[in-house]
């Protein structure tokens, strides 16, 4: 499929069928998504895999009841990573572990320690938004691979992060629910290119 066409086709899928999903056909749309850009290849980003009817059901109560959640063959939950230090201390090792110039290193380096500086409410924006730029390969590499998925910011961060376990540096801020679709998909409409630009 045409690039342009998976971005005409991808739409926010509300019911799934009963049907799961490969774990190759996961595996590959996890690869997608590791090769997402980020600000400074911080890539800021993990992801909770939920597969468990069981938890699931207890997910959806905290997304008031949303049917994706519930119905998906595998909910993804992409969290920001808000522990500044480890990330860049990963980010330098694997920097090193890959040969990259020292050149480039130093400056990466250099960038890094002044945004160490930046308040925590600051690097937690700076974080989600790199978040979504991972969740929007999520979405177009599950169209690509002939899954169905939805975009969802409506649900309680903070009961996922209770319900899952997560560390306290894992704030959930995305869901990406991902299977097949049970309906068909709707008319699709957006504003008109003008509207785009100012």
């Amino acid at each position: 499929m045409e690039f342009s066409e998976v971005i005409a086709q991808r739409w926010a899928t509300k019911r799934f069928e009963d049907r799961p999903v490969p774990d190759a056909v996961i595996d590959r749309l996890l690869e997608m998504i590791r090769l997402a850009p980020s600000g400074l290849n911080i890539q800021p980003w993990r992801i909770k895999l939920v597969t468990d009817p069981s938890l699931k059901e207890q997910l959806s109560a905290a997304a008031w009841d949303e049917p994706q959640v519930k119905s998906c063959s595998h909910l993804l939950v992409f969290c920001a990573d808000t522990d500044y230090a480890a990330l860049v201390e990963k980010l330098l090792a694997g920097m090193k572990a890959n040969g990259v110039p020292d050149k480039v290193y130093d400056i990466v380096k250099g960038i890094a320690a002044e945004m160490a500086h930046m308040p925590p409410d600051a690097w937690f924006a700076y974080a989600q938004g790199n978040v979504f730029i991972a969740v929007s390969y999520a979405l177009l590499g599950a169209k690509d691979l002939g899954l169905d998925s939805c975009p969802m910011t409506h649900f309680q961060p903070a009961e996922y992060a209770r319900i899952l376990g997560l560390p306290a540096n894992l704030v959930p801020v995305m869901l990406c629910p991902v299977g097949y679709a049970a309906d068909a998909a709707p008319p699709k409409w957006r504003y008109p290119k003008k509207d785009l630009l100012v």
